[in-house]
């Protein structure tokens, strides 16, 4: 496989792992749960072909840089575009953790301010319970 189709394969990949990402960050915000194991599980498989990928990329690595101008800018181009998404999918992971960490330990709501009491009923109970 050439450097450009494991580049464009790998930003695909990238591109699958953000959306996968986006879905368990609705997810969560709207169950107030952690992901299904189903979610889990996809993102799971995702992140072994990100390997895979990037062992490809090692593999073709720089040894085939092309000496046209315009595809070694397309090929720049793509890298930067992979390295936004990955830097995207990780602040959503870390939101996503944050999210369930909030969600597992949050327990009950937080219940409403008290309401205001007047200093004439606060003087009553007090001498009550004197």
């Amino acid at each position: 496989m050439s450097s450009p189709d494991a580049l464009s394969l790998h930003l695909h990949l990238c591109d699958d792992l953000h959306l996968l990402a986006l879905e368990e960050n609705r997810f969560i915000k709207e169950s107030q749960r952690a992901p299904e194991p189903a979610l889990i599980e996809r993102r799971r498989i995702l992140l072994e072909r990100l390997d895979e990928s990037l062992l490809k990329l090692k593999e073709t690595g720089t040894a085939d840089v092309p000496a046209d101008r315009a595809l070694r800018e397309k090929r720049r181009e793509v890298v930067e575009k992979s390295r936004s998404r990955i830097l995207q999918i990780l602040h959503l992971q870390k939101e996503n953790e944050q999210l369930v960490l909030r969600y597992s330990l949050g327990g009950p709501k937080p219940a409403s301010p008290p309401s205001a009491v007047a200093a004439g009923q606060l003087q009553k109970m007090y001498e009550r319970h004197r």
